[in-house]
């Protein structure tokens, strides 16, 4: 029996309920089905809805559409009962299947529903009492008689009746019989004060039906258990109080047998019977026990209807059996209520009647539209731009996206490789950015797919294949397009790429990867045929310094990853730039193509100075809306506050009367939040609106009101929800206030684009610096102890606004980070860091950056000469392999015994088991495995296991059948790989991997083959080595010389470059700040510093928890509150001294703007710079007066406080200088530092700069004064170079007035006068005619 919710009757054959519980019934979720209606009135009150895509192409009976109910207020889902035309247009009649109503609405106003608004199923079903037929009384002129007889329309005392009788039920059941068309006939049953009577049976007894056939009488009756049903004692007039006044009580009556005649269930064997028949229960005779027994009944909820279309509320009649009910109050209450609802009801069937009736005789009077109003259809029609998807499109001339690849601007050779790879694109980057690419505009794309070369290629081989090199360039050597990779691992990839493509025609596309050494780029060439040339920006340098006329017909230069390439290489970028600049600015280039493409991830300063001076007109397509907001320059303000005072500081936070029109957004988190706000802020504020989920059918009144046009001095407010924004399609706020924290970055740019017709427009004309000194758009973001967890994400970013950020919220994110660091104690240590003593990422590198105790205890000599043994080469610096011993080495004696065991014995092994040991043959060898993995075998023959051998460190798969038995006196000897690590030694032009080539060429020398080392370091199973050299023996003598060194073997490829700090750095990293001091001190556990072992790198894991990180959050917030507090009442006070408020001049303003050293962990924090022009800066920026950059005033209630009050340090780079007569030559020995600052003053030069999120600050105190205004810095050769002009001619006896152990004396110093270059790396040479060079350093031509 299926538990049932009437929710409307129209008459007994036309009932609409729910189904609550039942067999194999799924009750529905009400929390579901609210979310669908917000999901709908989201959607379908969008301002920026294109209606024309979204409307039915047919309307027809039977068509499942939403339309909007005026009474709902709300966008339901609905099913076309019937279609008839008007005057102006047509309508339909619409039932609403979630809410069992019927409204009429316009043609026009009819939706077509999305897939995802069907998955749900209707709530409402449609019912009908079973196995009766109405009755009608029939009066007989002629005879002066009336007697009931079957009709075909129930009679409204009939439907009435079944209402008073559902009002006072506390149970509705159903049995299902059968379902035709969508409608299901059930036998009904109610419960009335402990007693169950069926409604079929009980509207045939009081002669409101009959049954359909007369059969019955001969069957077995109800096969549910009851022959006779119930039939209780109150007349059909008796009122639902009147009703329950009998309490059960009464006697039942048993109707005459004929009358309970019932058709037979065998005649229909497709009747479906789910429950029995539920008894009468035997405490109906004794109403003693009734009264006590009877539970107290609840209200009805949800809204009934009766009659055809009255519709009344059951909390209207409160229904109880509670004896201290005063019968009098009840009866009064429900005759009252009642009489209420009946003249309500009355007039809304009349109505909804009367619009029926209207509609139809105006469609008879009317068959066809006379004018229909297509103005009016036209106005409501609104059409979708680039904003309304997220996507920031700044072109000079329009973009139409390309939505599919048949329509895509790329060659049919390209859309069939496409097709080959089953691509299913374009995306939206590429929708927009191909069509830029191929129109030869100057094109930035920034997008999350800003590393896929997919996203410029096509459009590119499009355009070098169709435009035609002109006669000028004809006679010219070198590619006409260069693609500029990051890496030589995308080098690669995008070569693969064109090749496989085969859509390249006649372009004969290569790649060129160029070392150090000197002769190679003199003897590079490239093809003469070769128009598309993929390479790296430090091998175009080098190209450009030796052979300066093999980019003289470049045409298209296109910046893979450009975001990239401007951190890894700025100033390779600028020189390559300028020299595209003057070959393409020539005369005789007037008529030839330039093109620039700049395509990443990210939005950059670099890119920034790239659209400003190097390209024209260009087309900026952003579709990552927090870049979007970079590019804007979006001015992004913190507000650290608690949760509880959040309303006040939001307040005190927003200008009433700003001096310029302003539209401010204040986004929540929910509604609640929105109407607490919006209380908040209307008595504050002339202009303030919301619009949340529950008033979305306002949504067009507040947007008609946000779009009016204001003054200077008026500020507008909205207050809304994050889910609403969209729907609002808002785009022009100045200013967006973050009340409820977003919880992605996804959300937070989707906020910051509300605000994207403010950003600034790289591809209008600039407009004046005044302008553009003051941004346009704001953003506020208000940082409570609630999110301490979200702390380091937003830091990120919003240190690469520029953002003006509070000492104690960084000190807080380098806390946290610290302790994430804790708890990846159980990782391995970071191979990044063992090999080059850093790590690229340490936030997002997955391993350990710290010592564990337990697991890198030394298991090996920490120093002294060992012979090695390389056997397994994993890179050019990193080997594993074994420690051989000149005496007695036991891996020698094992090998022995173990190949003479296996030549008289073999077994092979039964069962291969994950973790256990193992012995393999290779060749005429034995190696000892450690199976790793087994995977499941199937039904395979053979299979294939995972397995690392002990003693060589390799990790291969093998076959299982190969596996032999291991006997145990051979598993006792432990694995003898070791883990070798060259010291001073990494990749060249900062790359993360090494060149294969040097990788190939390393192992083919060195494997296998006994090297001589000296141990400088170990740390568990590895050892750090430096020198190591083979050393062969001189035949017929005692004298061994040295073969090769390693080391200098790999600088010599031309692929590597010294890392002088490597040694520095790890020492720094393992044994602590307090011990880096103690180089020469091998580290074990015993010199293990005490303070380590017992807090930061104790063992023990930290668990931080989110009430702990919200304690120490509040903690913070009170802190800074107080320091602002006490800061003000101090400037107030020493104003008041002064005789005024103290005004502190711009200048010494600046001054006192300092940055904060970063963690070596996170990068956190930024360079001593003065505050960003840009807001690319890559830097958090401090007032001094808060914190001093070398000294953190740990405020009160941190101190003590553990992990979470991390110390952030600097480095001091290592310095070298030279001097002449005249100047002193400085050189800071960073490579490829990014960030850098260089501040002269006249005794004293401060520099400061990054190396792989690693601050370097240096306060040079020097011997004499110098010029400040003549002083200068570059880079050169990677390397940052200072030049101090004297004051006096004469020679300085130390560079510093005090000795420091970082700096020493050049003594190979090269004066650049006595070395003539052609072209060094800052290349100002300008393109002659007739492929002659002419250089800015002379006036001569030179082939």
């Amino acid at each position: 029996m299926l538990e049932i919710q009437i929710i409307k009757i129209e008459d007994p054959g036309r009932l609409w309920g729910r189904v609550l519980k039942g067999p194999s019934i799924q009750p529905d979720n009400p929390e579901q089905y609210e979310n669908l209606t917000v999901k709908m009135n989201l959607f379908y009150h969008e301002v920026d809805l294109d209606v024309q895509k979204i409307k039915p192409t047919e309307l027809k009976e039977g068509l499942v559409c939403v339309v909007f109910s005026p009474d709902l207020k709300s966008w339901c889902r609905a099913v076309v009962e019937s279609v008839f035309q008007g005057t102006t247009s047509g309508q339909a009649l619409c039932l609403l299947v979630d809410h069992g109503d019927r409204i009429i609405t316009r043609a026009e106003d009819v939706r077509t529903p999305l897939e995802k608004f069907l998955q749900l199923p209707f709530r409402v079903r449609h019912f009908k009492l079973a196995g009766i037929r109405p009755m009608t009384l029939q009066l007989s002129i002629s005879n002066e008689m009336a007697k009931l007889v079957p009709s075909s329309t129930w009679d409204s005392s009939a439907t009435k009746y079944l209402h008073n009788l559902l009002q006072v039920s506390t149970l509705v059941e159903a049995v299902l019989c059968e379902t035709h068309a969508g409608c299901s006939s059930i036998e009904l049953y109610l419960t009335i004060k402990n007693t169950k009577i069926c409604v079929n049976h009980e509207l045939v007894v009081k002669k409101f039906a009959c049954f359909l056939s007369e059969k019955s009488s001969a069957g077995k009756g109800n096969m549910n258990g009851d022959r006779f049903p119930v039939s209780l004692a109150w007349d059909i007039y008796s009122s639902p109080y009147q009703l329950l006044e009998m309490n059960g009580c009464c006697p039942v009556k048993t109707p005459p047998p004929d009358i309970l005649i019932r058709k037979d269930r065998k005649d229909e064997p497709h009747l479906e019977m789910v429950q029995q028949k539920p008894q009468v229960p035997a405490e109906i005779h004794n109403p003693s026990q009734i009264k006590s027994q009877v539970p107290k009944l609840t209200r009805n909820s949800g809204t009934y209807t009766i009659g055809r279309g009255w519709r009344i509320r059951a909390e209207a009649t409160d229904i109880f059996t509670d004896e201290s009910f005063s019968q009098t109050d009840a009866k009064s209450h429900v005759s009252g209520s009642s009489e209420n609802q009946e003249a309500a009801t009355l007039s809304e069937e009349s109505s909804l009647e009367d619009q029926i009736a209207c509609s139809r005789l105006v469609q008879f009077l009317n068959p066809e539209p006379l004018n229909p109003d297509q103005d009016h259809v036209d106005t409501k029609v609104l059409r979708c731009d680039q904003g309304h998807t997220g996507v920031l499109v700044h072109t000079p001339l329009p973009v139409n996206p390309c939505s599919r690849l048949a329509r895509a601007p790329i060659s049919k050779l390209f859309k069939k490789f496409l097709m080959w790879k089953k691509y299913s694109g374009p995306n939206v980057a590429e929708s927009y950015c191909w069509p830029a690419v191929a129109r030869g505009c100057d094109t930035v794309l920034v997008s999350q797919s800003g590393d896929n070369p997919l996203s410029y290629i096509p459009p590119l081989l499009m355009q070098l294949q169709m435009v035609s090199v002109s006669s000028s360039l004809a006679a010219r050597t070198g590619p006409i397009a260069v693609i500029l990779c990051p890496s030589w691992e995308k080098v690669q990839m995008v070569l693969e790429l064109l090749e496989d493509s085969k859509a390249t025609g006649n372009l004969h596309p290569t790649s060129m990867l160029l070392g150090l050494d000197q002769d190679e780029p003199k003897k590079a060439k490239i093809q003469r045929n070769c128009q598309l040339l993929v390479t790296t920006p430090f091998t175009i340098m080098r190209l450009l310094d030796a052979q300066c006329f093999l980019f003289l017909r470049l045409c298209h230069l296109v910046l893979d990853e450009a975001d990239v390439l401007y951190s890894q290489a700025p100033e390779q970028m600028s020189v390559i730039l300028k020299h595209f600049q003057k070959v393409v600015s020539g005369e005789e280039r007037s008529s030839c193509p330039r093109q620039i493409i700049a395509v990443g991830s990210r939005w950059s300063a670099g890119m920034e100075g790239l659209v400003r001076e190097h390209m024209i007109y260009p087309s900026i397509i952003i579709t990552v809306m927090e870049e979007a907001a970079l590019y804007g320059r979006v001015h992004q303000r913190v507000q650290l506050c608690l949760d509880c005072d959040k309303i006040s500081v939001l307040l005190g936070s927003l200008d009433f009367h700003p001096p310029k029109p302003q539209k401010t957004l204040i986004i929540t988190n929910s509604m609640e939040e929105t109407e607490h706000v919006y209380k908040a802020v209307v008595n504050a504020a002339i202009f303030t609106l919301k619009a949340h989920e529950g008033v979305t059918d306002q949504f067009d009144f507040v947007i008609d009101q946000w779009r009016k046009d204001i003054g200077p001095g008026t500020q507008v407010i909205l207050v809304t929800t994050n889910d609403c924004l969209k729907a609002l399609g808002i785009r022009d706020a100045t200013c967006v206030v973050h009340y409820g924290f977003p919880s992605s970055p996804k959300l937070f740019g989707s906020r910051l684009f509300c605000m994207s017709e403010n950003f600034r427009n790289f591809s209008e004309p600039i407009p004046d610096l005044a302008e553009c000194s003051s941004p346009a758009a704001q953003s506020v973001l208000l940082l409570s102890e609630q999110n301490a967890r979200h702390v380091c994400g937003v830091l990120k970013y919003l240190r690469r606004a520029g953002a003006l950020l509070p000492p104690e919220l960084l000190q807080f994110a380098l806390g946290v980070q610290q302790a994430k660091e804790e708890q990846k104690m159980d990782r391995p240590l970071c191979c990044s860091l063992k090999s080059f003593g850093f790590c690229r990422d340490s936030t997002v590198c997955p391993d350990r950056h710290m010592i564990n105790v337990s697991l890198d205890h030394p298991l090996h000599p920490d120093s002294g000469t060992v012979m090695v043994l390389p056997l397994n080469i994993k890179t050019a610096n990193v080997y594993f392999g074994r420690i051989v011993k000149q005496k007695e080495d036991c891996y020698e004696t094992l090998a022995a015994q173990m190949n003479l065991h296996y030549a008289s014995e073999r077994r092979c092994a039964v069962e291969v088991l994950k973790g256990e040991l193992y012995a393999i043959q290779e060749e005429s060898v034995y190696n000892r495995v450690r199976v790793i993995e087994v995977p499941e075998k199937g039904e395979q023959l053979f299979s294939s296991v995972t397995a690392y051998f002990i003693d060589e460190g390799r990790t291969q798969e093998v076959k299982s059948h190969q596996l032999l038995q291991l006997p145990a006196q051979f598993q006792e000897l432990p694995g003898q790989a070791v883990e070798i690590i060259l010291c001073r030694i990494q990749p060249i032009d900062g790359e993360v991997d090494w060149n294969p080539k040097v990788n190939r060429a390393i192992s083919l020398k060195i494997k296998g083959k006994l090297h001589q080392a000296r141990v400088v370091m170990c740390v568990g199973n590895a050892v750090w080595v430096d020198p190591m050299v083979r050393m062969t023996r001189v035949p017929g003598l005692k004298t061994y010389i040295n073969e090769y060194n390693v080391h200098t073997e790999i600088l010599n490829f031309g692929f590597g470059v010294n890392n002088p700090q490597h040694l520095e750095l790890l020492k720094r990293v393992f044994q602590g700040e307090e011990n880096s001091s103690k180089l020469d001190q091998p580290l074990t556990e015993n010199r293990l510093p005490q303070s380590l072992l017992s807090s930061v790198y104790s063992q023990q894991r930290v668990e931080v928890t989110e009430d702990a990180l919200n304690s120490r959050m509040r903690d913070i917030v009170r802190g800074h509150t107080a320091v602002e507090l006490s800061e003000t009442s101090k400037s107030i006070s020493a104003g008041v001294c002064n005789g005024g408020v103290n005004n502190t001049d711009s200048d010494s303003s600046e001054e006192n703007m300092n940055i904060m050293s970063p963690s070596d962990l996170n990068g956190l924090s930024s360079p001593n710079q003065n505050r960003p022009t840009s807001p690319e800066t890559d830097e958090f920026i401090i007032r001094d007066d808060i914190l001093n950059a070398k000294k953190l005033q740990t405020p009160r209630n941190l101190k003590n406080s553990g992990i979470l009050a991390f110390q952030p340090t600097s480095f001091h780079p290592q310095i070298k200088w030279f001097q002449r007569n005249e100047f002193v030559t400085v050189y800071v020995k960073l490579i490829n530092p990014v960030m850098q600052k260089c501040e002269f003053f006249f005794d004293t030069v401060i520099y400061s700069g990054y190396v792989n999120d690693r601050h370097y600050y240096a306060k040079l105190e020097l011997f004499s004064d110098i010029i400040t205004e003549e002083c200068s810095w570059k880079m050169k050769c990677n390397e940052p170079v200072m030049k101090l002009i004297k004051k006096e001619k004469r020679d300085w006896k130390t560079l510093l007035k005090q000795k420091s152990a970082f700096v020493s004396y050049e003594f190979e110093y090269i004066d650049e006068a006595v070395v003539s270059t052609v072209n060094g790396q800052l290349f100002l040479a300008q393109a002659g005619e007739e492929g002659c060079y002419v250089s800015s350093e002379s006036n001569s031509d030179s082939d």
